[in-house]
């Protein structure tokens, strides 16, 4: 423990600013509780957390402005690789649309708050192409406020994290050792709610993007289609598609369809979890329904046309 504590002491600046850069990349730890470490040394030393908050920004930025021009180069795929990376729930991709939706650019502001914002808000503004000027000033902004955060929360409580350290470093070897479990536990449990959520939506039937577009173009057996993304301006969807918000399901929706209607539900995230999370609805309802394999993108590979939603 003594080898920790003499680390943050001595290279406190370097830690702080490979942490927050490994998590801004995608790694499933978060830095959150190290600023409020140096934050209780910044209590006593005022320019060290200067220099800390300014290394956090430095590292948060480049790392976000790396995903940044990520999804504007290669758009919603890159959403994909950031799911199985961070081992966040691929539901993720939803939430930080609809975030967009409701709250615009101060997503990127409040991003680094909210967990399963963090990592992705910073490709989905690049592959919604919002202008790089604006994606700087509302990041940084949104860096500085989450650094100062961690580092004020530590200075507050500087005591009582001084007390901390001071009896890990009276139990020795042991703390590393309990330290390094609860990372293990931290980790075992975020793998371990996703592949639950992966394995409750499993065995949903799919539909290939061709096999939808022949059925549709038979009237009497022609499906519903709900799209289930988070509505965004300007957003392209299949032709006759409606919308589905997936935070406000209820019996009563069912009412305007006819109840013998088949569906078939898509969306743009990663492994069709949200259309398969709205399928499973559907079908505890009593209803029959399908995912569309590959969701939109999966539409789109296939040569089939889009329409602008309203």
């Amino acid at each position: 423990m003594d080898t920790l504590l003499n680390l943050l002491q001595q290279h406190g600046l370097l830690l702080v600013f490979l942490a927050v850069l490994a998590e801004q990349l995608g790694a499933p730890l978060p830095s959150l509780p190290l600023l409020m470490l140096v934050g209780g040394r910044a209590a006593h030393e005022p320019l060290f957390g200067l220099q800390a908050l300014l290394l956090a920004a430095l590292a948060a930025t480049l790392a976000n402005s790396l995903w940044f021009w990520a999804g504007r180069r290669w758009g919603r795929q890159v959403l994909s690789t950031l799911c199985r990376i961070s081992l966040s729930p691929d539901l993720c991709v939803r939430r930080n649309e609809a975030s967009f939706a409701r709250r615009g650019g101060l997503t990127l502001v409040l991003a680094k708050f909210l967990p399963g914002l963090s990592i992705l808000a910073a490709p989905l503004a690049g592959a919604m192409g919002m202008p790089a000027t604006t994606f700087m000033r509302l990041n940084g902004a949104g860096t500085l406020l989450w650094g100062a955060t961690g580092l004020g929360l530590g200075a507050l409580f500087h005591r009582q994290i001084e007390r901390l350290l001071a009896g890990l470093a009276q139990l020795g070897q042991q703390a590393l050792v309990m330290l390094a479990g609860l990372v293990a536990a931290y980790l075992l449990w975020r793998l371990l709610r996703r592949l639950h959520e992966q394995f409750a939506l499993r065995g949903t039937q799919g539909i290939a993007p061709t096999e939808l577009a022949a059925l549709r173009q038979q009237f009497q057996a022609a499906p519903v289609l709900l799209d289930v993304r988070a509505p965004l301006p300007g957003q392209a969807r299949i032709p006759g598609a409606q919308g589905l918000d997936l935070g406000a399901l209820e019996p009563a929706l069912l009412l305007r369809w006819p109840a013998d209607a088949e569906f078939v539900t898509y969306c743009a995230c990663p492994h069709d979890v949200s259309a398969a999370k709205a399928a499973r609805w559907l079908q505890q309802q009593g209803r029959r329904a399908r995912v569309l394999r590959g969701g939109i993108e999966g539409w789109q590979r296939a040569g089939l046309a889009l329409e602008e939603a309203a």
